[in-house]
């Protein structure tokens, strides 16, 4: 019977001492545990550190610089008149004219995403009129810039001066004059949300096209109809992607809406430049502008996050921290490194281990664990499992 070639215990190494290459393989080992390799135990390893990132820290230290000189040309530059600034931020113009801008983005919001939520379903039925029209419409809206538009609906009374309502080419119960009917605010609401539902009606496809196609054979295997299946296993799936650019929509219509002040709009900008307009002070109002509209778009940004944290319920194994938890998560990291250093007498408890004559660098791993001068405890030897393996008793030595 051919001895056994090799000896294999609980920890996956090979015995071959009985095989030709027993001498260099248990010569590799020695080495090994002599220059400390990771993953083979030996004594005088070194305690594994984390890398230094030089051009990170580097970077980051340039950029906080250059952070900081642009805040402190900001702050000190006495051009900017902060006390002007404070003086006009909560007035009553500006505030009033702040409302009227977030009232005109949550319904061109509104009004652009039902609108467009339209255009999407029939952009995606199977008639193909439906199709084209819903495709002429999106082709026009996003071919001509806004403020055309908005000057264009502005000066409709010139093309239709009168608009009624009767029967075609016969008696009108009413007419009104368009003149009349169409004032700035009322022609911005029509223009803004005109535009933002072409937009919105991509948006709304997209998202729709990106659920998986099997969700839908599933549902209809299911015996539900097609508009159960769109409003019950297709959008709320399809929010997911719709979500984001809508967020992106609804804090590029904030900012549009200032394009409303040439229609004389008493939005945040007009209000603005009423004024300085009086006044003459041309920065400090419009800083005062700038400063309402980041406070606003933070909010918003704030909202989007958690609305997508909502809709990612799912797709992942837990949901992703949110800036409290994260920060709270650094914190604790902190205290307990802080709280090391002070056990360890001032040094990081990695450093407390074996005194060894050099440190290697690698990647990120735990300190030891075993205290300062301590040995480690020997563990109990493991039964060796023998595999018997006859091809390796009939091969020639290996010179």
């Amino acid at each position: 019977m051919a001895t056994p070639p090799d000896v294999t215990d609980h920890t996956g190494h090979t015995d071959t001492s009985d095989s030709p290459t027993a001498a260099p393989v248990g010569a590799a080992v020695t080495v090994a545990k002599r220059s400390g390799a990771h993953g083979i135990p030996g004594d005088g390893l070194p305690p594994i550190v984390p890398r230094r990132r030089i051009g990170r820290r580097l970077s980051a230290a340039a950029a906080l610089l250059v952070f900081a000189l642009v805040l402190a040309s900001v702050v000190r530059n006495e051009a900017f008149q902060w006390d002007v600034v404070g003086q006009y931020f909560t007035t009553a113009a500006v505030l009033d004219g702040l409302l009227l801008t977030l009232w005109l983005t949550g319904s061109v919001m509104v009004l652009g995403f039902l609108f467009g939520t339209v255009l999407a379903v029939m952009r995606l039925s199977g008639n193909p009129v439906l199709r084209t029209l819903s495709w002429g419409y999106v082709w026009i809206f996003r071919s001509t810039p806004l403020l055309v538009q908005l000057l264009f609906w502005f000066n409709i009374g010139a093309l239709y001066p009168t608009l009624g309502l009767g029967i075609p080419y016969g008696p009108q119960l009413f007419t009104i004059e368009t003149v009349n009917l169409l004032g700035p605010t009322l022609t911005a609401v029509i223009g803004l949300t005109l535009h933002e539902s072409a937009y919105a009606a991509e948006v709304v496809r997209g998202g729709i096209l990106s659920v998986d196609r099997g969700q839908t054979e599933a549902a209809q295997a299911l015996g539900l109809s097609r508009r159960r299946t769109l409003r019950r296993i297709v959008v709320p799936q399809a929010m997911r992607s719709i979500v984001p650019t809508a967020g992106n929509m609804l804090i590029g219509t904030l900012k549009g809406t200032s394009i409303v002040s040439v229609l004389a709009v008493h939005d945040l900008l007009y209000s603005v430049q009423l004024t300085y307009n009086q006044n003459y002070q041309v920065i400090p109002l419009l800083m005062v502008a700038t400063l309402w509209y980041v406070a606003v778009t933070t909010v918003l940004s704030g909202g989007q996050y958690y609305v997508e944290r909502y809709y990612a319920r799912g797709t992942s194994r837990g949901l992703p921290p949110t800036p409290p938890q994260r920060l709270r998560t650094r914190l604790t990291a902190l205290r307990a490194r802080l709280h090391a250093l002070t056990a360890a007498g001032g040094r990081p408890a990695r450093w407390t281990a074996r005194p060894v004559s050099g440190r290697r660098r690698c990647g990120a791993g735990p300190p030891y664990a075993n205290p300062p001068h301590t040995a480690a405890p020997a563990s109990p030897a493991p039964a060796a499992s023998i595999r018997y393996a006859s091809s390796f008793a009939s091969r020639p030595p290996v010179a």
